[in-house]
């Protein structure tokens, strides 16, 4: 079952900041660190994501469950260079068949690993700590975003979790149909596409008639709309937002003190 429930202790400090400034916090935080191709930044910020993190409420357990698919992508990172990097440069530590492992092939996969883990904990901490409902009304009422574009994305904020229901109803049903890969993995795999194909063709249906019942209901009109729960952006709100320039632009140093820093664009 997916889940999009904040999960952050209410009385957390950071966690009761107002959604568009832990949203501009995060996306601060994160774009600053792909200027550089080093590991020493992305280092850094992660151990200041963690450090941070008893601020927002969340558990480190909880985290780590949210960010189980960042541990797959670094996997798939590690796998992809080790097999097809162009840079074979420093000390060989491996070297079966088509296979060879080296010093720079690991220093740049640590990196890239090390960059989407930086990049991706500030929006996994964010949203964990933030109410969907809150978020689209900061949007609307700090942000100034078009009603309709936030409202929207709540809409399909609130549908991802039937996603993962619809997935095991398609799976059953066709269970229950005698469609069964067994232990075959290329019938495994035909069947997984399928399926995905099948739960794509749903959530498009379904998204249209949202839009279509949107419309009727007059969020694509130009009317100004009231707002039911005001949010508030504080000078606290600012507070987090400077925290995370500083913090990212003392990661960004760091790294060009210790000599390490390798610029995205050179």
């Amino acid at each position: 079952m997916i889940s999009i429930e904040p999960v952050a202790a209410p009385g957390a400090p950071l966690a009761r900041r107002n959604p568009v400034a832990k949203v501009a916090a995060a996306l601060v935080f994160s774009f600053t660190l792909l200027a550089t191709l080093d590991p020493v930044a992305p280092a850094i910020a992660i151990a200041v994501e963690l450090a941070v993190l008893p601020l927002f409420g969340v558990r480190y357990r909880v985290l780590a469950r949210r960010a189980l698919p960042l541990l797959l992508s670094g996997a798939g990172i590690l796998v992809t260079l080790v097999l097809f990097a162009a840079d074979r440069s420093g000390r060989v530590l491996l070297d079966v068949g088509p296979v060879m492992v080296t010093t720079g092939v690991l220093l740049t996969a640590l990196g890239l690993i090390l960059r989407v883990f930086a990049v991706a904990l500030p929006g996994v901490i964010v949203f964990a700590t933030t109410d969907p409902t809150d978020l689209a009304d900061s949007l609307i009422q700090n942000a100034k975003a078009p009603p309709r574009f936030a409202i929207g994305a709540l809409a399909a904020f609130r549908l991802v979790p039937l996603l993962g229901q619809e997935w095991q109803m398609i799976s059953m049903a066709r269970r229950a149909r005698g469609v069964d890969a067994g232990r075959n993995p290329v019938a495994k795999l035909r069947l997984f596409a399928s399926t995905a194909f099948a739960l794509l063709v749903g959530a498009i249906r379904r998204g249209t008639r949202l839009a279509v019942a949107m419309d009727a209901r007059g969020f694509d009109a130009d009317t100004p709309r009231t707002v039911a729960r005001r949010q508030r952006f504080g000078p606290a709100d600012g507070l987090l937002i400077a925290g995370a320039v500083v913090l990212a632009g003392g990661a960004l140093t760091v790294s060009v003190l210790l000599g390490t820093f390798r610029p995205l664009i050179s």
